[in-house]
């Protein structure tokens, strides 16, 4: 019963983020979310790793939330209100150098200032390179808050703030830029990072920061409908790697080192093909779900010809690389490399129940069918 309350409560906050027409209700739900995913993370309180890990999570969104309240209080100095459609209907007008912010005597262009400090938000929330280090942590708490967080909502909530805020950030090309170089490095610096992880559930936490990366670089180069494509595929295969992650580990005993696994091919067949489906997708396998998307992102910071559209696609490419090598490493070390586990623990291994399975076959669908 705790746990759907907590996951009640973090639905409601979700849902009140992405249906606010103003600022202050999308921060309204953004700091209910922070809270929810505090007490999910925190689930098994009597473990001092899951307390650290959800203390770590709250104080590094914290910082996020910060600087996203500074810009609302911004975006009221200058726009005298927070209701989205009217701020983008005089974007324009504000657009212009002669708005500015006074700071130690420094003129700072208003629209830019505001889109820095947003995307400090969204840096906190999505786990961008600096505040990144409470999301591989926050796998503490149990798989299906890992998949339903740390894959599909909660993480891509920044992601949806810049897309939400779009028509504002068109006005500040700077912003742009900094936002392009921020994910770029954290899709590169995230996929090196997952390379060397030996628990399963880490490397995925890992490979969730690198595709966020993906997601806010395309938002630096204005595709925003590109990156919110990318965020519905990256829900479906993400969320179906985290349970499958999550049907292995009951399988052995709440074992979660990659290292004390192997062999388990034979003995968990359909977790297994679900495993292969959605590390294909992760990887970009043509014609599935992660192809139509990571493709078409490449494409367009290759067609860019600015610095950073450069800089992003350069990255971006090698962090592919990367992503297809600890994709095919986590598969390798759990199902096909010669068996390290205990005998009782492999005596004991047995596949998804009918309950847990439903659930994995529908991601599995999605994760075929949705991009095409």
């Amino acid at each position: 019963p705790r746990f759907f309350c907590y996951l009640s409560i973090f639905t409601f906050f979700m849902l009140m983020l992405v249906t606010g027409d103003n600022f202050i209700q999308l921060f309204l739900g953004w700091e209910g979310v922070g809270l929810a995913s505090y007490l999910l993370i925190n689930f098994w309180f009597t473990r001092i790793q899951a307390n650290k890990a959800a203390i770590k999570a709250m104080l590094i969104n914290r910082v996020g939330d910060f600087g996203l309240a500074l810009g609302i209080m911004g975006c009221f100095t200058i726009f005298q209100t927070v209701d989205f459609s009217t701020i983008f209907a005089c974007a324009s007008a504000f657009s212009e150098p002669h708005h500015y912010f006074l700071f130690c005597n420094m003129r700072f262009h208003a629209i830019t200032v505001i889109c820095i400090l947003v995307f400090i938000g969204a840096v906190g929330k999505s786990a961008q390179i600096g505040l990144h280090t409470w999301l591989p942590d926050a796998m503490e708490g149990p798989t299906p808050v890992s998949a339903l967080i740390h894959a599909a909502t909660m993480v891509t909530a920044g992601v949806f703030m810049i897309a939400r805020c779009s028509p504002l950030f068109e006005y500040s090309p700077n912003a742009l830029i900094v936002i392009t170089f921020v994910g770029a490095m954290t899709s590169f610096f995230a996929a090196t990072t997952g390379i060397l992880q030996n628990d399963l559930k880490r490397v995925i936490a890992y490979s969730t920061c690198s595709q966020l990366g993906y997601m806010i670089f395309a938002c630096g180069i204005s595709n925003y409908s590109v990156s919110v494509f990318h965020l519905m595929n990256h829900a479906c295969f993400k969320a179906l790697l985290f349970l499958s992650a999550g049907s292995v580990i009951h399988a052995m005993s709440d074992e979660q080192d990659m290292r004390k696994m192997g062999g388990l091919a034979s003995l968990l067949p359909f977790t297994y093909a679900m495993m292969l489906i959605g590390s294909l997708s992760l990887i970009g396998f043509p014609f599935l779900t992660g192809f139509y998307s990571k493709d078409v992102i490449l494409e367009l910071a290759y067609t860019k010809y600015t610095i950073s559209g450069n800089f992003a696609f350069w990255l971006g490419s090698v962090s592919v690389f990367f992503t297809s090598y600890y994709s095919f490493r986590l598969l390798f070390l759990t199902f096909l490399a010669p068996t390290n586990s205990f005998k009782r623990d492999l005596s004991r291994c047995h596949d998804a129940p009918i309950l847990m399975a439903i659930p994995l076959i529908l991601l599995a669908f999605g994760s075929i069918f949705v991009g095409s």
